[in-house]
């Protein structure tokens, strides 16, 4: 998809794209410069809220029972 930037500076993001990505009005952007190319990444309102559940299951459950066999064999 392409656009152009307006004279002061400013880039319409296609709707498309800002559907699939979620953003909305006030959304933050990191725009990150690679060679010649632009990056422009979505920063969500809550980071901590965005990462959540996106590790593997049972990282607590396993951590405990490395905790668990530690005690059992230091006595």
């Amino acid at each position: 998809m392409r656009t152009r930037v307006t004279n002061r500076g400013q880039v319409s993001i296609p709707a498309a794209i800002r559907r699939k990505l979620r953003i909305t009005a006030n959304t933050a952007l990191e725009w990150i410069v690679e060679g010649n190319a632009v990056r422009v990444i979505p920063i969500p309102d809550d980071p901590i809220a965005a990462l959540r559940g996106s590790g593997k299951r049972g990282a607590v459950r396993r951590l405990l029972e490395d905790r668990q066999r530690d005690r059992r064999r230091d006595g």
